[in-house]
């Protein structure tokens, strides 16, 4: 090599620019060329179901972020296409830009962080802003039009929903069902013991015990209005709107080869998130087989994962994912009264109302996770 001349950075790709996608490549920053596909133009975040329902606007300032808005991406490529092939011969990532154009991304390091499809509101399509955009204010006047409104679910997203819905219209009448005798059967026991309190308290109704029956070719990604049947036996049950978050889920891997995938259609890993016989290939977040829950991503394994992937570069040990036996984190997300945030242990930590603007968003998040964000439009 000439003197004067630096050697060239490695190529990560990291396909997949959602929470884990992102939140590895600051990870890496200043490390490696690093180039995000996304089939979105900015962050879209699948969390926080129900002040996206109930309310668009201080969801959206949040978990709708550009990316430019991200200090820490301001040397990352990002590309806006859907993944249709990897060429693992060549180590490259094969796709579609929006104007239906070959996309076509080498690498020295694949990061697979595409997600699942769950429910309307976790879709990998391609959308603009102002799709996106009419999409958040749908749903939220649907909602909000309607006189009742029946959740089905007994996961946190459902529990979010319920609880949303009923604090944002006091008035309307708002159902939850749930297969088991409990809502958030892997959160620990004490969690579900203090948000049913809150659930009834808002006027919820809670029905355990009934598990619905999907209509024929029917996946639960929107919201319907017709009768609801049960498996478990009871009558079935109408609302004017029926949100179904039923936590079924489908990972976004058909462009795959399915040598990477296990009988589910989920990535193959190791402990160290390294996908089996492939050292330079990784994959996290709810995509990855890395335990019964797929938890890496709330688990924030970002850390360990930009770790492993220099010490794959450089030659030095990499580290083991040690998955939480339970979930964990907010539940019903930001309310008036601050956040709430449940540990593995079932107990709770509440952040109060005055801190959230004061401490834990601007300091908390978006300088201590993200690195710096700049000041993000909200939904108009």
């Amino acid at each position: 090599m000439s003197a004067g001349v630096s050697p060239r950075k490695p190529r990560i790709v990291i396909a997949g620019f959602g929470d884990s996608g992102l939140l590895t490549a600051i990870k890496l920053g200043r490390h490696a060329d690093i180039v995000g596909i996304s089939a979105k133009p900015a962050l879209l975040s699948g969390q926080e179901l129900g002040v996206r329902l109930a309310r668009p606007k201080d969801w959206a300032r949040d978990n709708w972020v550009s990316f430019d808005k991200y200090r820490a991406l301001d040397g990352v490529r990002t590309v806006q296409a859907t993944l249709t092939g990897l060429d693992l011969a060549n180590r490259t990532v094969l796709g579609t830009a929006p104007d239906g154009s070959p996309v076509a991304e080498t690498y020295d390091v694949l990061v697979v962080s595409t997600g699942v499809r769950n429910g309307f509101w976790r879709q990998p399509h391609l959308q603009t802003p102002e799709e996106i955009a009419a999409d958040l204010t749908a749903t939220h006047d649907r909602l909000g039009a309607a006189g009742s409104v029946i959740i089905i679910g007994g996961g946190a997203a459902a529990v979010s929903a319920a609880a949303n819905i009923a604090t944002a219209w006091p008035g309307k009448k708002v159902d939850l069902y749930f297969p088991a005798d409990r809502a958030l059967t892997e959160h620990h026991p004490r969690v579900w013991e203090k948000l049913q309190g809150k659930l009834i308290g808002l006027g919820v109704v809670l029905h355990p015990g009934h598990r619905a029956v999907l209509p024929d070719g029917f996946d639960g990604d929107a919201i319907t209005d017709a009768p609801v049947q049960w498996s478990t036996g009871q009558p079935a049950a109408q609302a004017d709107a029926v949100l179904w978050a039923i936590g079924r889920v489908t990972p976004n891997t058909e462009w795959l080869p399915p040598e990477l995938l296990d009988e589910q259609g989920f990535v193959k890993v190791t402990p160290e998130l390294q996908l089996c016989g492939h050292h330079h290939m990784f994959a996290i977040g709810d995509v990855a087989a890395t335990d019964p829950l797929r938890a890496s991503a709330r688990a924030r394994a970002d850390s360990l994962l930009a770790h492993n992937i220099r010490a794959t570069l450089e030659g030095g040990p990499l580290k083991k994912y040690r998955a939480p036996r339970r979930r964990w984190g907010s539940i019903v997300g930001i309310q008036a009264d601050g956040l709430e945030v449940f540990a593995p242990n079932g107990s709770a930590y509440r952040f109060p109302a005055w801190s959230i603007d004061r401490l834990l968003m601007p300091w908390i998040v978006r300088r201590g996770i993200y690195k710096g964000v700049r000041k993000n439009q909200p939904l108009s």
